[in-house]
């Protein structure tokens, strides 16, 4: 099925302004270049400390040097990389911070396995002896060795449940949990990266290294711990209200007190801890599914998992510890231009607040398997028949018929596609085929924007 609601009415909407898509390039290049050149100084390290590099035995000790050096280096980034730090999180996204966090991952695991292969073999050549000897020998009588061992395994780990393979296998709640197994691994290698690593036995080395850990520890422990209590003690955010909005899927209402110095800008989320029995110990992340209005937020949920589908049995007065708003698909992306709006399944929520407040002509197609899975449809109807603007909507079952999400479709529904922003949100597949699909109808992909709580 193929409906559409005319356009009727005025064409307005409130929009609201805050850092957006011309601060987001300058923000990219300023941290993508403040990581490379602390990458640099680690290397510099390495060189004012090596005169010279003779033999195997040489070749194979500095090059595990360097992977050291490297890998510790990359540890305290990936930490920094995921400590929400506002600024980044509202220029760059939440999507692109998670992307570059696990490519990160994946660098220190790879640096760490070199550095543990090469400065054992360079140290089993200069002692003339086998591989598993010395790795036996380094273990248990190296200062910090053990701890240090424990940090490899204890990321290796993360990395194995982070592999997509085993993420599709796991709960949101059990992957994240073991997750934080990074966090205990970066505080037990860092003490044999200060015991052992010849390239910081120098005075201003050492207190670069401390200055480095120490304010990554310190952007964790301000932007995930203290702001989210200061924001649970002084807005005290509670449950008001729990509505079934369709089947397997319900809007919870939280308020508190003073919620309009939040600042919430249509297309954030937050990440809610409902402190209720069975709930509490896990944090998830929901988009705001209502145009926030300084008395109360509503995030629309559908049942996926456990955690999820407990939020149904929510009572009012349940209290709500909650970290943000976090993301970057608001409207400032839009620049001035038109948008898109691509939408499948509860993947509307934050489009839903995009479509009420973009201005100018917005377009919104929203794709589901049946009818009744078109979530908030009766307040998409509302808004474009407010504001005159067009929303689409295709289903899959009963009828059997599917809006096709390719070039040709797009561009029948909408002609003025390439002057247009994209908007998307909806599952990972989803929303590659719908960004192949706008490649591939001529939008450039520095105007299609999308965010995913995939990682």
């Amino acid at each position: 099925m193929i409906t559409e609601v005319a356009p009727t009415g005025r064409r307005s909407g409130r929009h609201r302004t805050g850092p957006g898509a011309d601060a987001a390039p300058a923000v990219t290049v300023a941290f993508q270049t403040l990581i490379w050149t602390g990458a640099a100084a680690v290397l510099a390290l390495w060189w004012a400390d090596t005169p010279s590099v003779v033999g195997p035995v040489g070749w194979f000790t500095g090059a595990g040097r360097i992977t050291g050096l490297l890998a510790g280096y990359a540890c305290a980034v990936l930490v920094i990389l995921m400590a929400r730090v506002p600024l980044l999180d509202r220029t760059l996204g939440t999507d692109r911070l998670a992307r570059w966090h696990a490519a990160a991952g994946r660098y220190t695991v790879g640096l760490m396995l070199a550095h543990v292969v090469l400065i054992i073999e360079g140290y089993a050549l200069t002692v003339r002896t086998d591989p598993f000897t010395e790795t036996a020998r380094v273990v248990l009588h190296y200062p910090d060795m053990l701890a240090a061992t424990a940090a490899l395994l204890f990321l290796l780990l993360t990395a194995v449940v982070s592999a997509r393979a085993a993420r599709r296998r796991l709960s949101h709640e059990t992957w994240y949990h073991l997750h934080l197994l990074t966090y205990a691994a970066v505080f037990l290698g860092f003490g044999h990266q200060i015991g052992n690593g010849a390239d910081l036995g120098r005075p201003a080395a050492e207190a670069a290294w401390y200055a480095l850990y120490g304010s990554a520890a310190a952007l964790i422990v301000w932007f995930r711990l203290l702001v989210p209590l200061r924001l649970y003690r002084r807005h005290r955010p509670r449950v008001a209200e729990v509505r079934p909005e369709a089947p397997g899927v319900v809007s919870v209402l939280v308020t508190g007190e003073r919620l309009a110095e939040l600042a919430v800008r249509p297309g954030q989320f937050f990440r809610w801890r409902f402190l209720a029995p069975g709930l509490w110990w896990t944090a998830s992340p929901y988009s705001v599914s209502a145009v926030p209005d300084g008395r109360g937020l509503r995030i629309t949920v559908k049942a996926v998992g456990g955690h999820s589908a407990a939020l149904a049995a929510l009572r009012p007065g349940t209290r709500v510890w909650a970290e943000g708003p976090y993301g970057a698909l608001t409207g400032d992306r839009a620049a001035g231009r038109p948008a898109l709006l691509l939408a499948a399944g509860v993947g509307i929520t934050p489009l839903r607040t995009l479509f009420e407040t973009l201005p100018g002509d917005p377009v919104l197609v929203h794709w589901a398997r049946r009818p009744e899975d078109l979530v908030l449809r009766h307040e998409i109807d509302a808004i474009a028949a407010w504001r005159g603007a067009r929303a689409y909507y295709s289903v899959t079952r009963p009828e059997g018929h599917r809006l096709p999400l390719d070039a040709r479709t797009l561009h029948e529904l909408v002609p003025d596609l390439a002057r247009r922003v994209c908007f998307l949100c909806g599952p990972p597949g989803w929303t590659a085929a719908a960004e192949a699909a706008l490649r591939a109808a001529g939008v450039p992909a520095r105007r299609i924007h999308h965010e995913s709580f995939a990682f």
